[in-house]
């Protein structure tokens, strides 16, 4: 059996995997275009360290290796590009909620569980997330939706465990009111 060129094996893992490296850019970017760019990333990336791979991992598991990597560092520049968010919202300047409605409980029958079976919720969920400001976006994803641990994200984004705690803290509050505006007091 011959083994394959590196050009070969490219062009073989390109239409092989493209489709789900970008599937999954796109989760983790919600940006079709940056998405498409860092898989493009990944694949020139795999391509310059090619005679590094040395088979341990499947290529797939070896380019979301790679693609990790790059949101990774996508998401990194994005954050300390973005401006601070203000909490002028939540709060006033002393420090005092402005609303503390956002701290009572919600009024929510015995079906919660079956929120996340519901299209109209996750649709109403997904929009909250995407108007969440990026520097708060960035982490939740990467904690919540990634599942990775604070010291990993803290560590990825540059900031310390206890600034990643606030800021998990202030988007659940942001995700909550949307919540109640978008989708609760419509219930």
């Amino acid at each position: 059996m011959k083994k394959m060129t590196k050009n070969e094996a490219l062009k073989n893992w390109i239409e092989q995997y493209s489709e789900s490296l970008l599937r999954r850019a796109i989760f983790l970017l919600s940006d079709t275009i940056e998405a498409e760019d860092i898989v493009q990333e990944v694949f020139i990336a795999a391509f310059s360290s090619y005679d590094s791979f040395e088979g341990k991992s499947t290529p797939k598991t070896w380019l979301n290796t790679i693609l990790n990597n790059k949101v990774a560092d996508f998401y990194r520049k994005k954050y300390k590009s973005e401006p601070q968010i203000k909490l002028d919202h939540f709060f006033d300047e002393t420090g005092s909620w402005k609303n503390d409605t956002v701290l009572n409980d919600w009024n929510v029958s015995n079906q919660e569980s079956e929120l996340l079976d519901n299209q109209d919720f996750n649709k109403s969920l997904e929009d909250c997330i995407e108007d969440l400001p990026p520097r708060w976006k960035i982490p939740m994803k990467m904690y919540y939706l990634e599942e990775k641990k604070a010291p990993e994200v803290s560590q990825e984004l540059d900031i310390s465990t206890t600034n990643l705690w606030k800021i998990l803290q202030r988007t659940r509050m942001q995700l909550r009111e949307c919540l109640e505006i978008n989708w609760f007091s419509k219930s």
